[in-house]
């Protein structure tokens, strides 16, 4: 079973911990070896990545450009990002040059294009600019990704 994410990255500290347990629940349900892909945002792409490598599946990156570390992650972030980074099976870029709302939507669609499933963590809203979690729940449906909507109850956004 593959399984994308995409999600939002201003998680508060107490819903970190809300959706990981949710998604290690819906993570369990899934038959077969599970491969989770994420573009690994910080927030729910990064904490998906846990919950797939903590059941014993395995995560596939994809990754806006290549410069997608420097410019983007931040440093309180880094080794987060490093170490689920050096513990996927694979990492893909998108062909952008650089990474930007354009470049983050390639990689989403890169994503779709290669998974059975969409999981969302997301709390409803409309995307806050070209990219974001509404965009690419849109476009799964729009091209027939069955997607499982994760918004635990007290879920917050900074």
């Amino acid at each position: 079973m593959r399984v994308g994410v995409t999600g939002h990255s201003n998680l508060t500290e107490a819903t970190e911990q809300l959706v990981y347990d949710a998604l290690w629940d819906l993570l369990g349900r899934y038959d077969g070896d599970l491969v989770g892909v994420t573009c690994l945002a910080r927030g729910a792409d990064q904490i998906f990545a846990r919950a797939v490598l903590d059941s014993g599946g395995r995560v596939e990156v994809i990754l806006p450009a290549p410069d997608y570390r420097d410019a983007k992650v931040k440093p309180d972030n880094l080794a987060e990002f490093d170490d689920l980074l050096g513990r996927a099976s694979s990492v893909r870029y998108t062909g952008h040059a650089t990474s930007g709302r354009q470049a983050y939507m390639a990689a989403s669609k890169m994503l779709l294009e290669s998974v059975d499933r969409l999981v969302a963590v997301w709390d409803g809203l409309p995307a806050g600019g070209y990219g974001g979690t509404g965009d690419v729940v849109e476009h799964a449906r729009k091209i027939g990704v069955p997607v499982d909507v994760v918004w635990p109850d007290g879920a917050e956004r900074q």
